[in-house]
This record gives C-alpha cells, structure tokens and sequence, in this order.
C-alpha cells in the first residue's frame, strides 16, 4: 500500500535482532549492577584491577587526557570541529573523564537511536560522536559516576554497551551493503544479529583471556566485511545440496590484527546456516578453556589457533559441539531470514532525468553507489576522522526520516551509509545534506583517511594520528586533482604499533614511533607498504622505514608519482610494490629519514596538530660542527638495516632465510643494549641472549610501557625455536618479522628512557 508514494507497512525496515526486549530485563540488572560496584570502588571495596574488568566489560574506558584539554595549539578534534566546546573537567573516580564505546550491531542505527545518540553526547560528553573501525560509536570526555544513567537512556532506544570491551565479544560487525550489495551471494545482516544477540552475556563467552571480535561478509572480494583479519567471520556461501540450494559460510578463525597481525585460518569450506551459532558457542568454549589467561599478550584467539595448528583446533571445536545441549535458539532465527529485513520507504516513481550541478555531479560520483534494487541508490556520509556532531547527527536522523526511514549503517571506513535512496531524491537529499555540512565529495578515496584516536585519548598513542591524518587530507587537497588510479587508494594510521587504524591492511599505512635525534624526542612513522584492503583484507603489508612524522607528507607524495609513473598498465597499487620490491621504495624515501638540528627547524619535534615539544629533555648540542651519534644508535640502525634485508628475502621466496635474518636482528639490538652493562660482550648468540636477560629483562628495564615486556619475549622464544628445527612458512617469516621490528622499536624506547634519565 502507498500514500502519495509512502510505502505504507506494519513491518520494520531496520533489522533490529532482540536486543531492546533484553535490555529491559538481563541488562537493565547488569546496569544497577555496575552502579552498585561504582558506589563500592568509591567506598574503597574493590581494587583498581578488578573494577577495571568490570567497566571495561560495560564498555568504559578511561582516557589520555592532556591532550584533549586546551592548549596553545589545538587538538585534532578542533580540527575537525573548530567550535566545539570540551566542556568535560576532571572526575571524582578517576583523574580525568574517560570514554564509553557503544555496540551497533553490524553498523545499524534507527533515526531514534541517532536521536539519543546525539542527545547523550551534548549531555554526558562533548557533543561529538566518533565512528570506530569496527562500526562501534565512541563518546569522549565522560565522568565515569554518570555512565550508568548514560546506559540507561540508550536503553530505552535499544542500545547497549554491554561487552562493547573487555575480555569478552565484541561487536559483531558485517559489510554495511549488506541486503543492497550488488555482488553479495545473500544479505547476511540476520546472521550477524544472530550472533550478537546469541553471545551477549552468554555464559560459554565470560571466561576468556581476551577480546573475541566477529565479522560477516555477504561476498569474498569486496572488502566490507574484513573478515580475514577477524578471530571468527563467515563469507556468505550457497551450495546445492540433494538439488536443493543451501546457505552457509565459508568459515575462518584466528585472524587479528594488533602488534603482529596474523591472517584468518579457514575453518570450513561450508558452515551450513544452522551450524553458526552452535559452532560460535564452541568456539568460545574451547577458547575460554584452553586459551592464555596469564600472558596477555598471547591471550588472543589467533593465538590459541596458531599453537595448536588449524586441524587441531578444528577437531577440538568439533568434539565439544557433538556435546553440547541442544538450543532452541540456534535455529529459531532462520524462520525470517529470507524474508529481507529492511526495505524503501518509498516507492519508484516515474520523473525526469536529473541534470546535475557541476558540485551535484562530483557528489554523485565520490558518494553515491549503485543498489541492487533497481531505481534506488547507497549514499556515503564522510565523516572527517569518523566524527560527527550532536547537531549533525540530529540532523542527519531528520533527514533519514525523509528520505530513507530507517536505513543508516556505520561503515567500518567511519562513515555513514543511507540506503534505499530514490535516484529521483538524490539532489534534494545532496541539498539537505550540504545544510548539515555532511556533503564532502570524498567518501572511501585516498582523503577519506582512517584513523585511531592516538595521542588526542589514547594512552598508548606515541605519534598523533589524527594530526597526522588531518594534515594529509589537507595536503592532497591542495594537490588538486589526483590521477584516477591513486583516487582509490587507502591511507590508515595508527598512533602506535597496535594497529587499531588498520594500518597492516592499508595500500598506505603508517604507525607511530618516537626516534631519539639530536639530543631529543622526535615523533616519527613506520611506513607500511603492501597490504592489501581488497579480499576481505587479504594479505598485510610490513614496515620499509621509519620517516620523521613532519617528512610523512612528502613521503607520500614520492610513493604516489613512482606508481603514477612506473606502473605497468592498469597494475593494481599492491601488484606495483611487490614487483618495484621494498628496497626500491626504501631507497626512494632514504633521504627523508634525516632530521635537522632543532635550531634549522624545531618543528620536526612536535606532533602534526600540537605545537608543544615532543621531547622530555634537552640533552644539549655539541660545539663541533657533526652531530654525535652514540654506539647505541649506531646499533639499533644496524638492527634495523638487518630487518629490511630480512624484508627482501621475504619478497624473494627465500623464507628461513628472512627468518633468521629477523632473529639476527633482534641479536643486533639486544647486544647493542647489553653492551652498556657487560662490557666486552661479543657475538656469541647464548652469551648475548643470556646477557641481555640478566642485565636489562630480568631487572625489568627493558619492559616497553606500551607492551608490558612482550617484546622481549619474541627474542627468547625466537632464540629457542633456533634450536629445535624451525621451518619457515611465508606467514611465520613475516610474523617473525613484525616480530623484529616490534623488539628494535622497544629498544629505541629503551634508549630514548634512559638518555632522559641521564638528562634528568
């Protein structure tokens, strides 16, 4: 039925899974609960570990702060939102307001909820919501006594943030195409709602070392769902079986990304649809049982899946089903399924062809994508490093009421997806748009860069991110037009080696690091190179060189012409730089490497978007004309030189022998830093090892404050594997050495702690 071309229906057209009837019972008890453990942390009854699991699990973080607050520069969320007012002060609990990330499911979100969103971010937070990577919303500056009525008020539009953290599992994420992907084998939003609402708060999933993070794709290439860098995910799969069409997914376990990213296992060819959710909850079980709980960091599923091999794991995962009880639950979904879950709010009507406007038709060509349904349109929303207002967002639900209903999906590039847009609406959606600052033309090309949060809340950040970022959409812009086949390129970034920027997987990716030069801190880059953001993230690109952070634009300005110039045809970006070789691109940036004296330009000690000095101390400058470089230096230099030739092999074939490169390495750095204690050390890799445990490990001063002394970890183990006929996959060689690059950056952090002890 139709009113003036309405559809008119009794049915929802936003999947919505059965979280709001679970929120009124289960989770409304977990919410009085978490007050009544805020009330005894403040009574002194509960110690900082144990509350920290407890709010973590609620999804409450605490935060960096310094660099939210105002300073004499500005932060990157002023940036973004000059305007904006950081209107949060210290809180009672902890030293300084903190952050709630909130679930969406698989990305979606009702014009209710972006209603409530918007309201509780001008209430708790400071007025801007930002978009994850994994399709969660993020709100800053929250004093931690109000998140439990915070929770309350997303309730009502069912919205949680129950185990949006913690050792537990996560969003459950899924391509933000999904029921309109022209490609997709099936729309597997029901699926992902499934999963989520079947693993919330379930007890096989409460007893885990770590996070567990699921993803669903309705296809293999496009690269919506990521789901190979996930520790579970499924591809939509259709087989015949006995003449009869079945659904099911192309299994993977293990994937994840972090310090050393390790690439999804196939668990099975074809998971029939009614084995997803027994098998999920095997999966956690096996995992919960048999996963690290001392060592966080070996605790990730990808782990447990690496240590037993994929066949092992397999047949553990498989052997605890055939025990488990049966559960009306795992099945009781699929009646709906083929039903399609979200649908036009109008119908097609017939209208003349639309003439753009030379601004209309840049939109519609960076923003605007074809839906399956024919007649109708997905337009892409850009978000300036994920974040939008509370007015916007209001705003913007308005204007989904108009047009779409209810069909806005988070994508996992930070953006906002409207589906089920009338081609004929399209220039008044673009006008409506524009009032609400929301129609930038650069949705997923090279300037729609993703981001972590970085130095701006982060307190692992090293190198701002976000500055970063920022300053290289700027850049480009001012480049103007870009050749075609650079448009398309990924750029992410992460403020430290964790990857929560996605950077292992970008066409160009960078991570911060902090270099001593000249007697001081410099923020620098890792530069990464060959990963591949097509095939649901198919393969990872590694480390070339380290760039001083001020050098990262001209960097890439080199990286883009050589491709312009030097590809072979239509290559693809990836193709390109495994056929020029990292040496080749390393030998390209070497020069940029340098970093002048801080009296020729002290800009390259501060951050992009923060003027205040990078460093800690100031050592001092020598009278003569050089720069004194220490023996240490020197050392970590040579290390890392070991690495990039472990780096060629690898591109080479030659595995064991990129393999033992990377070990040779880590030896390189660990007797550069012992030295300073055993004088007279030599090469002998036990007598190295051995002193490096004795002098730096064992005391406790090599422990990386960002890694708790894992990466001394990676040389021991690496060191005893030497002995016991270790055979290099192409996997392990480049794990071993993002292993290696992750030991020389704890020792440059080393270094860079102990000249300022000395300064001091």
């Amino acid at each position: 039925m139709t009113t003036n071309g309405r559809l008119e229906t009794s049915e929802p057209r936003q999947w919505k899974g059965t979280l709001g009837s679970l929120l009124s019972d289960k989770l409304s008890r977990e919410i009085d609960a978490f007050e009544g453990q805020i009330e005894q942390k403040r009574a002194g009854k509960l110690t900082d570990e144990v509350f920290a699991e407890m709010r973590l699990r609620r999804g409450v973080y605490g935060q960096r702060y310094d660099n939210g607050q105002r300073h004499d520069g500005v932060t990157s969320r002023e940036l973004v939102f000059p305007n904006a007012e950081l209107t949060k002060g210290p809180g009672t609990l902890w030293d300084a307001p903190g952050m709630v990330r909130i679930k969406n499911p698989f990305g979606a979100m009702t014009a209710d909820q972006m209603d409530m969103l918007a309201e509780v971010s001008e209430e708790y937070a400071d007025a801007i919501l930002h978009v994850t990577t994994r399709q969660d919303i993020q709100l800053h500056f929250v004093h931690l006594e109000e998140t439990p009525d915070l929770m309350r008020r997303l309730g009502v539009v069912g919205i949680t943030t129950h185990e949006a953290c913690g050792n537990a599992i996560r969003n459950v994420t899924a391509c933000h195409l999904a029921g309109v992907c022209t490609t997709q084998t099936f729309d597997v939003t029901p699926y992902a709602a499934a999963v989520s609402d079947f693993l919330l708060g379930h007890p096989d999933a409460q007893e885990f070392g770590r996070k567990v993070k699921p993803a669903f794709s309705g296809c293999a290439d496009r690269p919506c769902g990521l789901v190979k860098m996930h520790d579970i995910g499924g591809i939509a799969r259709i087989r015949e079986v006995d003449g009869v069409e079945r659904r099911g997914f192309e299994f993977y376990v293990g994937g994840g990304l972090g310090a050393v990213p390790h690439q999804a296992q196939l668990f099975d060819e074809f998971l029939p649809e009614e084995e997803l959710l027994p098998i999920c909850q095997s999966i956690s079980r096996v995992f919960a049982r048999l996963g690290e709980k001392d060592v966080r960091s070996r605790a990730r599923l990808k782990f447990l899946v690496a240590k037993l091999g994929i066949e092992e794991f397999r047949r553990l995962v498989l052997e605890d089903r055939e025990g488990l009880s049966e559960d009306s639950r795992w099945t009781a979904y699929l009646d709906d399924v083929h039903k399609g879950h979200d649908g036009p709010l109008w119908q097609i009507e017939t209208q003349d062809k639309l003439t753009p406007t030379p601004q209309l038709e840049k939109w519609l060509g960076a923003n605007v994508t074809q839906q399956r349904q024919p007649g109708y349109k997905v337009v892409m929303i850009y978000l300036p490093l994920g974040d939008i207002t509370a007015d916007q967002m209001r705003g913007l639900a308005d204007v989904a009421r108009r047009f779409t209903g209810d069909s806005v999906r988070m994508t996992v590039e930070q953006n906002l997806a409207l589906r089920w847009v009338r081609e004929s609406d399209l220039a008044a959606l673009h006008e409506a748009l524009n009032e609400l600052a929301l129609a930038d033309p650069r949705a997923e090309t090279i300037t729609d860069i993703t981001a972590c949060p970085g130095t701006d809340t982060c307190k692992l950040g090293i190198s701002s991110s976000r500055g970063l970022a920022r300053t290289l959409m700027e850049h480009l812009e001012e480049r103007g037009e870009l050749d075609e086949v650079v448009r398309g390129l990924r750029i992410k970034i992460s403020g430290c080696f964790n990857s929560c920027g996605q950077h292992h997987m970008a066409d160009i990716g960078f991570w911060g690091v902090s270099r001593k030069r000249n007697g001081y801190n410099v923020p620098h880059f890792q530069v990464v190179l060959g990963g591949q953001w097509a095939e649901n993230a198919g393969s990872y690109g590694l480390a070339i060189v380290a760039v001083p952070g001020r050098n990262i634009p001209a960097a890439m300005d080199r990286i883009i012409e050589y491709y312009v110039d030097e590809r072979d045809g239509d290559e693809s970006f990836q193709a390109f730089v495994t056929r020029v070789g990292k040496a080749s691109l390393r030998t390209l940036l070497q020069d940029l490497v340098e970093v002048p004296a801080y009296e020729q330009d002290p800009s390259f000690y501060s951050n992009w978007g923060d003027p205040r000095e990078f460093t800690l101390g100031d050592m001092g400058v020598g009278e003569c004309a050089g720069q004194v470089v220490s023996p240490v230096e020197f050392g970590l230099q040579a290390s890392e030189r070991e690495v990039f030739s472990a780096q060629d092999l690898l591109d080479q074939g030659d595995f064991n022998g990129a393999a033992d490169i990377a070990y040779r390495a880590m030896l390189i750095a660990a007797r550069t830093l012992a030295r300073e204690k055993e004088i007279g050390l030599g090469e002998d890799p036990e007598a190295v090892v051995a002193a490096f445990k004795t002098h730096l490990y064992d005391p406790g001063l090599f422990h990386d404050p960002f890694a708790g002394g894992k990466f001394g970890n990676y040389l021991f183990r690496v060191h005893g594997e030497r002995s016991n006929g270790f055979e290099a996959t192409p996997e392990r060689a480049r794990q071993r050495i993002e292993e290696a690059q992750l030991f020389i950056e704890a020792a440059h952090s080393y270094h860079v702690r102990t000249a300022e002890a000395v300064s001091v």
